[in-house]
Parts: structure tokens; sequence; C-alpha cells
């Protein structure tokens, strides 16, 4: 090799930039947010949930709790209420508003009573 291309080859050496081992993490970082995001959005899709999303829609949810009780979430705009069903045992005047039955598959069906 000659004296020339040594030197050539020291010089571009010197003013070469350095690999940085640290901004392949940073790409990755940036993927799995856009995964995250869009993992989120496809799962409200798929549970038809986008109506916790819209601030003017009323949602009503129902979830079983381990200790078999039942809650019932309630939204209204921005308001979140949370009921909790109990075993206590009510007393009291009204009137009969309707019937629910329990299906054989766990499914249970209301059927407003007539006046």
């Amino acid at each position: 090799m000659s004296l020339l291309a040594r030197q050539r080859r020291r010089r571009e050496s010197r003013h070469a930039p350095l690999e940085d081992p640290i901004s392949g993490v940073a790409n990755l970082f940036d993927a799995s947010i856009v995964f995250i995001v869009s993992m989120m959005i496809a799962l409200f899709m798929a549970y038809d949930m986008t109506d916790l999303i819209n601030p003017q829609a009323s949602v009503t949810m129902t979830r079983q709790l381990a200790d078999g009780g039942i809650e019932v979430i309630t939204r209204e705009g921005r308001e979140i209420r949370i009921h909790r069903s109990s075993d206590r045992e009510l007393s009291g005047q009204g009137e009969l508003l309707g019937t629910a039955y329990r299906l054989a598959d766990g499914r249970v069906v209301y059927v407003p009573g007539q006046p």
C-alpha cells in the first residue's frame, strides 16, 4: 500500500461517525408504542367499546366480581357511578315491573309486566 492511501484511510477513519449502540433500542421503543396503541384500538373495536371513548355517549356495563357479587357501572358524560349488589333482604311497598327468567345457558331475560 502506498503512503498516500494509508494516510487517506487514517483521515477517513478519524472523521467517520461511530455507531451508537443505543439508537437501535430507541427505534424498538417507538415501534412498541405504535404496537401498543394499535392493540388498544383493535380491542376497543373487537369488544364494541368505542362508546367508552365518546364523551356524549351513555354506557352501562355489568361485571361479576370474584366473590360472586355483581357490579353495575354507569357512565353519563363525565360522571361514573358504580352500584354493587348485596344479599340483604329489602321490604316495602312497590309495584310489579316485570319478570326475569334465567335460561339454560345462563342468560337472563327480562319481560316487562303489563300495566
